[in-house]
């Protein structure tokens, strides 16, 4: 029967913003997994490697403590117990291993017409509601400015028209639920993405391998996300000209065509995406023959 503390613990939020791009994530690095009904662990199959679904913000805690070697949380989460942490005398924490390619959001002031906002001083002596206390909280004594922080849970735009607050700072990702509520988007104060943390505590050299392993699996679901393989004739007196169009590309292969000696075939990996306009400056290079493939697995 295999040790189950052998098994390398990764916390994933249960339901919300990040679940689906999470699980895929893992998918994606080749984890096979099965899950009963309602059951908040999926056991790997092919892997030592189990998922807990848990509330976001108990993900960084459950790292902490090393409940989990692994968690997917966005950074607004990480940072806020961060802070929370230190202020409670924690010294070995957690790290943030790899920043992700999903989740992209950010935190900022949202003011109603009643408050005047030019920088931060215009926030002095104002009550500000949020769930995100300790982040606030640093970014007013980073900029010596005394105001006060309401800890608010769930449904913030409304703390304004409830009198409770002058002004929030919450999450924004298109800014239409602070628009739905009168409220303005001023200043951002974090950005914020989903991120891969792990324990502070030192991993065993069997987990450790496992972990290393899949750290690398993501980086390369990571860079093939965007990234395109390209492969076209191209004259060698225009070689260098094509290879500046080539987006995020490294040094390509060069290959001679047979019975050719002025054109050869270039193949590229590029990490950023090739829009139409790419392949028809490539074209007016000198290249021909432009096949542009997806990547579906890099490691580096």
């Amino acid at each position: 029967m295999q040790d189950q503390s052998a098994r390398i613990k990764i916390a994933v939020q249960k339901s919300g913003r990040l679940t689906e791009h999470s699980m895929d994530l893992l998918s994606r690095c080749g984890l096979s997994y099965s899950r009963g009904r309602d059951q908040l662990i999926c056991y790997g199959e092919n892997m030592p490697i189990d998922v807990l679904l848990v509330r976001d913000d108990d993900i960084p805690r459950l790292v902490q403590e090393d409940v989990c070697d692994l968690g997917i949380v966005g950074i607004n989460v990480t940072e806020e117990a961060r802070l929370d942490f230190a202020a409670n005398g924690v010294a070995n924490l957690f790290e943030r291993v790899n920043e992700l390619d999903f989740g992209h959001c950010r935190l900022s002031f949202g003011i109603p017409a009643s408050v005047e906002f030019q920088d931060a001083r215009s926030l002095e002596g104002l009550r500000i509601a949020t769930s995100y206390p300790r982040i606030v909280e640093d970014y007013l004594r980073r900029k010596n400015v005394n105001a006060s922080v309401v800890e608010f849970s769930g449904a913030v735009e409304i703390a304004p028209s409830l009198g409770k607050a002058d002004l929030i700072c919450d999450l924004v990702s298109s800014g239409g639920t602070m628009r739905a509520h009168q409220l303005e988007e001023v200043e951002t104060i974090l950005e914020s993405r989903a991120a891969l943390i792990q324990t502070p505590v030192k991993l065993a050299e069997e987990k450790a391998t496992w972990v290393q392993r899949l750290l690398q699996r993501v980086e390369g679901v990571q860079q093939v996300r965007e990234s395109k393989y390209i492969m076209l004739h191209a004259p060698r007196s225009a070689l260098d000209s094509i290879r500046a169009l080539l987006p995020g590309s490294e040094a390509p292969t060069i290959m001679p065509l047979d019975g050719r000696d002025d054109i050869v075939a270039m193949h590229a990996v590029c990490r950023e995406n090739i829009f139409w306009e790419t392949l028809e400056d490539l074209k007016d290079a000198g290249a021909s023959s432009i096949l542009v493939l997806p990547v579906e697995k890099m490691l580096a």
